[in-house]
């Protein structure tokens, strides 16, 4: 089958929540259960939650002590397991820095046979709503996106907070873009749950885009976990428990709508770096 034949079916992409601990090990544990789940399901893509290595509530040293190289146990193990159960993978991890007194907030995707295929670097830290993300997170640099693809779809990376920064996702389109995941660690609080839900499905309108959002859930995140198709519809969702839920990708889907709505054609204006 070649490329395009293969584009032409789509596949399932599943959304994992669960809440992640200090305890490496014991995370790797839940994202395979859940990976093995969403597989059984029909799920060739599965996006887990921010942090899904290690997290610690509050953020602070100790979680600078968590933090592991790209080639570390915890994309070794992520590897491995997107190999057994022959599923792409992406998480949030915990990655060193160049400063010792700080850590990388960065999302990894790995492949079946391949291993790590792409990852990006927080761009818009979580300095809001009470939150000081940057005392202890190094804000990773604006470089050219990093994207991957199944069977012919493109799927671009972006982090929590940075869904409240529209010029990201149009980035990651005008990079190609299909799919966009968004591993989130999305703090509950007052509204937080409608602005979560409210920010997702904006991001797949404007942009005529799928966007596959995997949240943490309580005591920290909110959950909400979901897929949103490129007219604005939700396809698949969860509530505040550990879980894992499947939708269909279909190209054709994505084509139909920019007929429709050709928003992207129709822009003046492009996206350019503040620095």
């Amino acid at each position: 089958m070649t490329d395009t034949e293969a584009r032409r079916l789509g596949f399932g992409v599943g959304i994992a929540q669960f809440a992640p601990s200090e305890d490496t090990g014991r995370n790797l544990a839940v994202i395979e259960r859940l990976a093995a789940e969403a597989v059984r399901r029909g799920a060739s893509l599965v996006v887990f939650p921010e942090y899904s290595s290690s997290f610690r509530d509050p953020i602070g040293p100790e979680l600078v002590g968590d933090a592991e190289p790209l080639d570390g146990d915890f994309v070794t193990e992520l590897a491995r397991i997107s190999t057994d159960l022959d599923v792409h993978l992406i998480a949030g991890m915990v990655a060193e820095a160049a400063d010792g007194a700080r850590f990388r907030n960065l999302l990894v995707a790995v492949s079946p046979g391949e291993g790590l295929v792409a990852s990006y670097g927080k761009l818009h830290l979580y300095d809001a709503f009470g939150g000081r993300e940057s005392d202890w997170v190094e804000a990773a640099a604006i470089t050219e996106p990093e994207t991957f693809s199944i069977q012919g779809i493109t799927i671009g990376l972006q982090t929590c907070y940075d869904v409240r920064f529209p010029e990201v996702s149009r980035r990651l389109v005008d990079a190609g873009a299909d799919v966009i995941a968004i591993p989130a660690e999305w703090v509950r609080g007052p509204l937080k749950e409608h602005h979560w839900r409210t920010l997702v499905t904006a991001r797949a309108l404007e942009n005529t885009v799928y966007v596959v959002a995997a949240d943490q859930t309580p005591p920290v995140g909110v959950g909400s976990s979901l897929v949103v198709d490129p007219m604005g519809v939700t396809l698949a969702s969860l509530g505040e428990r550990e879980d894992v839920a499947v939708a269909w990708i279909d190209p054709h889907r994505i084509d139909d709508v920019r007929r429709v709505n050709p928003a992207l054609a129709l822009r003046r204006f492009g996206v350019h770096p503040l620095e």
